[in-house]
């Protein structure tokens, strides 16, 4: 099978496998992060075809609504690969830029490097910036039934991975814990110059929303 066909396959496999998910870990998101992911590589020196291939996985399994198993993602990815004969090389790459990609909290140092992960990262910390960001944000909040914001629960800069993953806290406490962490963290030049207005986009909603919840707006 070609790479474009293989390619095509995952799509219908992506599509069909997260019908029903929650909405900011749905199709749509995959897709964006696809978009985003093609656009960063025109300015790095990677395989596309494995960058396209774990943009296209990196979700299909997410550990939030696998109990927190991490396994499940990678697994998942390799079995559909392996069913397309893809190259055990190549599914070797992919399954461990799933292992890697996600964010785990402000104290976790990821131990894998490789140019393919920086723009997939990437990639996906940009749909977690800006209005989508925000939005999906707060669809993720409603979806675990987390308050909105509660001027008397802090956000927590000093998380352990775990506790990262058990963290209930108010929605608007997850820009402190991870979204506005993420400008600094990107990888690439072009996932950094994305970034910057993406950043500068949630700062601004932030001084709104608490004007509005002081009743000053």
């Amino acid at each position: 099978m070609k790479e474009d066909e293989i390619i095509i396959s995952t799509i219908q496999f992506v599509k069909a496998t997260l019908q029903g998910a929650e909405g900011g870990h749905d199709w749509f998101h995959i897709e964006r992060v696809w978009k985003n992911a093609k656009a960063i590589a025109r300015h790095e020196n990677v395989n596309l075809f494995i960058v396209e291939l774990a943009a296209l996985l990196h979700d299909i399994a997410d550990a939030k609504f696998h109990d927190g198993n991490e396994n499940v993602g990678p697994e998942t990815a390799r079995n559909f690969l392996l069913q397309l004969e893809v190259e055990e090389s190549t599914i070797q790459q992919v399954e461990t830029i799933i292992r890697n990609i996600s964010f785990k909290g402000g104290n976790f140092t990821a131990g894998f490097y490789s140019p393919e992960l920086s723009v997939v990262q990437d990639a996906d910390r940009l749909d977690a910036l800006g209005a989508i960001g925000i939005a999906r944000a707060f669809n993720y909040g409603g979806f675990k039934n987390r308050e909105l914001y509660n001027p008397d629960i802090k956000p927590d800069l000093q998380m352990t991975k775990e506790a990262y993953k058990k963290t209930s806290s108010p929605t608007l406490n997850h820009f402190y814990e991870k979204l506005l962490l993420l400008k600094d963290r990107m990888n690439t030049t072009t996932g950094k110059q994305m970034a910057e207005q993406r950043h500068r986009f949630m700062e601004h909603y932030l001084e709104t929303f608490y004007s509005e919840w002081e009743g000053k707006l």
